[in-house]
């Protein structure tokens, strides 16, 4: 007798893998934070960076834009576990909207592919992609040609004062771009990025960390984790994979690369907080120039659950302060 598909990994509802292969996503998430439509201060529109792939990113221009004061541009991947998310969530949005405006900066949010109908390294080379079309911008406007988006192209967006901010898996492809660009980025100039900042990096490892065997958290936990890295990872790797574990027994030797400084962002409770502190104390005994700041008591998501709240002002406050002291 046949037997009919039945689930077989489930991501919250939101995403659903069936026995046949198929992947279900949801088109009607409830969410349980409110979508800022907007903010007096800033506005925002969507643009498409990849029609080979249908990809889109949003930029967020603060209103107060001169051409007498050129603004920082900050480049804000959205994390997810590689399988969830978009720019239009609104974990991303109302954070990169609270970037805008409390960081007086220019802020570009590009989707990525998901997992599991794309795996990676997916996500990272559509990282490139948003990184090289900010390039082609940088170079219409030192070219002045009239190809560039008008809200880059118009001269108010610094692309000599670029930073890459990861959120979650987001902060995982902001590692291995630090990695690919090295200092300089030479590879996408006139684009120069000063600095990478990783909030709570989605990390991976077979051998199981203190954090992460410890108690769940309230919107995260191992089984969840773990489901993440089966449905993302390239088939038949472990989490020990470069890709999932830039420490790992396989992954490259980094002593001899120069990076660009990176900030390290994590909630004191969070399962992935050992592997984030592992990762910076690994960089920083290879003499990287990075820092580690640790916010006692809060889990995952605790800034872009809540952009506007006493630790999101804190994390502003040290995003800032590591943005002018790796300024030009």
């Amino acid at each position: 007798m046949a037997s009919f598909p039945h689930i077989v990994e489930d991501c919250m509802g939101v995403l659903q893998v069936l026995s046949d292969g198929t992947v279900f996503r949801s088109k009607n998430i409830q969410f349980n934070i409110p979508l800022i439509h907007s903010e007096n201060s800033v506005a925002f529109k969507d643009v498409m960076f990849d029609k080979n792939h249908n990809l889109l990113l949003r930029i967020y221009k603060p209103k107060s834009a001169s051409l007498f004061h050129k603004l920082p541009i900050i480049v804000f991947l959205h994390g997810g576990g590689f399988c969830l998310g978009s720019r239009t969530w609104p974990t991303c949005h109302n954070s990169c909207l609270r970037l805008a405006s409390a960081l007086d900066a220019v802020v570009v949010s590009p989707d990525y592919r998901l997992a599991p109908e794309h795996r990676l390294p997916a996500a990272m080379d559509d990282a490139v992609s948003a990184m090289k079309w900010l390039q082609s911008q940088a170079l219409s406007l030192s070219d002045n040609s009239s190809s560039g988006d008008a809200w880059l192209s118009s001269g108010e967006a610094d692309f000599e004062q670029v930073f890459v901010l990861g959120d979650s898996s987001g902060g995982n492809i902001a590692h291995h771009l630090a990695v690919r660009l090295g200092a300089g980025s030479r590879e996408v100039a006139p684009v120069r990025v000063r600095g990478y900042v990783l909030l709570a990096p989605f990390f991976g490892g077979v051998v199981r960390t203190k954090s992460e065997s410890g108690p769940s958290e309230a919107l995260l936990n191992l089984d969840i984790l773990d489901r993440f890295w089966r449905l993302s990872m390239p088939v038949g790797e472990t989490r020990d994979h470069p890709l999932a574990n830039p420490m790992g027994p396989w992954s490259p030797r980094l002593e001899a690369v120069q990076l660009d400084p990176i900030l390290v962002l994590v909630g004191g409770n969070e399962l992935l907080k050992d592997r984030a502190l592992h990762y910076a104390t690994t960089l920083n005994h290879m003499g990287k120039k990075i820092q580690y700041v640790e916010f006692h008591g809060k889990e995952h998501g605790f800034f872009n659950y809540d952009p506007y709240s006493d630790a999101a002002l804190q994390t502003l406050l040290f995003i800032k302060s590591f943005m002018h002291d790796n300024s030009a």
